[in-house]
């Protein structure tokens, strides 16, 4: 922080010189704690090895990364921040960056892009200049600072432009692991990324315009904002799979976050072992929210109402509660609505004060302890047994997808015949580990294990390509941020499962968030402007009344659309693309991969498989159109459009596929075919 005076003659030295004085002061701030000694100051070995945990990953926070920035913006305030109607205040000149950089005085030298005063170098315009009189942009080659762009927002002589650094950075091919954008935050996305903790908020947005990115950032703000009450609580990101979790995994560690967990839904729900698969009309009836009731009712189907008295002996005397008032008490712990194990567990208890009160009456004063002894009388156990009895949550769904009148009992009015009989296995299992259990099994069992005894709940929660999850996968996330908020990610368009999500609204309510706010990204970063309007011919076909994708871009991309007459045209398309710099995609539907796997190897191109890391050597992946969603590649070679349909068991899911890989290039994309296109692109 400082008065905001350049240097005439060379300001771009001088700014190189604050790159400089700035990493010396990251660095000394690392050395000072790795310096620490705590063999004084902690009380016991448990202390000892906290402290060391939180110290290590401060060290880890600090570390000064050589090929990214320090700092990418300037804000020149025209008065002090906080101070703007004091006449004569003099402004104050702040760094913007990745993480808080100060020197040896205390005085910061760098501003994390998540302060209060950072704020307007996202949100200032000229129309609301949010009293900043310069904003900078510096560009940069590796970490070496080489250039920098002004925009005098207080001065109405000088007309609005488009920011070419800007541009620049938000058109620099997307290839590698996913990056963070806090130098390109445009104002609809900060808006998001700084909402408060305490709402919940689904991003619809299309390809490229940057959802999952404003998510995990949301994430970096919330935790600077409410550190304290996060590290209590935690945070977590699921995603959709392992390869997508790998591709954003360093977005967070950049911005200086070491402490949020990540996992897929399959992670969570992780009870058994998943060895079997389902057909998709199996997994759509399993996925459906109906079978939550399903499994309610089976789960409170095992408790009974009591026949016999408790009798309970003490000593020479005897205590007999009736069967009419265990009954009263079983009724009123249903009525509550409380976790089966948590009821469970009162009961014990309940019995036990009734046989008290009849101990006063008699004369005796009975303590705590007298009735925690009751509670564990033999009489008292074998009760509880016969009246609410342990449920296994593996061991019950497995006999609601082996026993037909189990099933038929508790799906009454819910499920039909047909249902019913989609969802049972053909053949009997002897036992919950010899099972082939499904990923929606497994989504099942922890319904049950939720019903049983609660899930423990996250302070933040963030679901990305949330669109093809399951109602019932839906509520396995929902219950892990039950006293928590959610940011909710996906796109409508790309949702390709049997059981995808058709409103946000829906998916919402869910979750159990139906107050959650909707927000829709319509600004494209990432896919060239004629590669995405090609794309969104699909949409009124997929997602009608969905907003199409408008890319940013300046620079329109390479797009072409050919008719070939074989697979020898589309390898001779791969090697015209390779002359090209950067990854090359060559995505078909998943039917012709062999065939264009075998072309390839006749022509001598070597090729790789989805999620293996390119070389200068090999750089062209050859996709199954079923694995696309989330990959970018510089060029996409996209084959047989009508084939990627037509690979899909039905049509809106087909198109969908479609969409999905017409926009995983950031450069250029070639789609050749030989077949008649569909009809939808036309």
């Amino acid at each position: 922080m400082s008065t905001p005076v350049d240097d005439p003659l060379d300001p771009l030295s001088r700014e190189r010189s604050h790159l400089a004085g700035s990493r010396a002061a990251l660095r000394a701030m690392r050395e000072d704690v790795e310096s620490l000694d705590i063999s004084d100051v902690t009380a016991n070995w448990v202390n000892a090895e906290v402290l060391a945990r939180q110290i290590d990953d401060r060290i880890k926070a600090l570390a000064d990364l050589s090929d990214t920035p320090l700092f990418f913006g300037r804000l020149d305030y025209l008065h002090a921040p906080g101070a703007e109607q004091a006449e004569g205040a003099e402004g104050e000149r702040f760094y913007i960056g990745r993480r808080h950089v100060h020197d040896a005085e205390g005085d910061p030298m760098v501003i994390d892009w998540r302060a209060p005063v950072s704020q307007p170098f996202y949100r200032a315009s000229k129309k609301d200049p949010l009293d900043i009189g310069l904003r900078r942009r510096f560009g940069y080659t590796g970490g070496d600072l080489t250039a920098y762009e002004d925009e005098h927002l207080s001065d109405p002589a000088e007309a609005a432009r488009t920011s070419k650094l800007l541009q620049q950075e938000i058109e620099r091919p997307r290839v590698g692991p996913m990056r963070d954008i806090v130098a390109t935050i445009q104002p609809e996305q900060d808006e998001i990324v700084r909402s408060g903790l305490g709402g919940t908020v689904c991003v619809q947005g299309g390809p490229g315009t940057g959802k999952t990115a404003v998510g995990l950032h949301r994430v970096a703000y919330l935790l600077y904002a409410h550190r304290e009450r996060l590290a209590r609580t935690g945070t977590l990101v699921i995603g959709p799979n392992k390869s997508f979790l790998h591709y954003i995994e360093q977005v967070l560690p950049a911005l200086g976050e070491l402490s949020v967990r990540q996992a897929t839904v399959d992670d969570l729900v992780a009870h058994v072992e998943v060895r079997g698969a389902d057909g998709s009309t199996a997994a759509v009836v399993k996925g459906d929210a109906r079978m939550a009731e399903v499994l309610r009712r089976a789960v409170y189907a095992h408790v009974s109402m009591p026949t016999e008295p408790v009798v309970v002996v003490r000593g020479s005397r005897r205590w007999r509660i009736p069967a009419y008032e265990l009954e009263e008490t079983v009724r009123e712990l249903l009525d509550r609505d409380i976790r089966y194990g948590a009821a469970r567990e009162a009961l014990p208890q309940r019995i036990a004060h009734a046989v008290l009160v009849q101990m006063e009456r008699s004369g005796e004063a009975p303590d705590d302890r007298v009735q925690d002894a009751v509670a564990r009388n033999s009489a008292v156990k074998a009760a509880v047994k016969a009246i609410w009895p342990p449920v296994d949550p593996a061991k019950l769904v497995l006999r609601l997808l082996t026993d037909a009148d189990f099933l038929a009992e508790h799906a009454a009015g819910i499920l039909s015949e047909d249902e019913r009989k989609t969802i049972l296995w053909a053949k009997p299992v002897r036992s919950v580990k010899s099972a082939k259990w499904s990923a929606a099994d497994a989504v099942l069992i922890d319904e049950v294990n939720d019903l049983v005894s609660r899930t423990a709940s996250l302070g933040h929660v963030v679901l990305d390509e949330a669109q093809d999850l399951s109602p019932m996968q839906y509520r396995a996330v929902g219950r892990r941020c039950t006293t928590g908020s959610a940011t909710i990610l996906g796109d409508l368009a790309q949702g390709t499962t049997p059981w995808a999500t058709r409103s946000w609204d829906e998916a919402l309510a869910h979750l159990g968030k139906s107050e959650g706010v909707i927000e829709e990204l319509t600004a494209g970063f990432r896919v060239p402007t004629d590669v995405i309007a090609y794309a969104s011919r699909l949409l009124p076909h997929i997602a009608p009344g969905l907003a199409p994708v408008a890319s940013i871009r300046e620079n329109p991309g390479f797009f072409d659309v050919r008719e070939v007459s074989g697979t020898t045209e589309v390898v001779s398309a791969c090697g015209e693309l390779l002359r090209q710099e950067g990854s090359i995609g060559l995505i078909a539907a998943d039917a012709r991969i062999p065939a264009l796997a075998e072309a390839l190897t006749e022509a001598g191109l070597t090729y790789l498989a989805p999620g293996e890391e390119t070389t200068r050597q090999t750089r062209l992946t050859l996709v199954p159109a079923s694995l696309a969603k989330g990959l970018e590649y510089d060029y996409a070679l996209l084959d047989e459009p009508q084939a990627v349909v037509d690979g899909e068991p039905d049509e809106r899911t087909g198109l969908r596929r479609l969409y999905v890989a017409l926009t995983r290039a950031v450069s250029g994309l070639v789609v050749v075919h030989g077949a008649g296109l569909p009809v939808q692109l036309g």
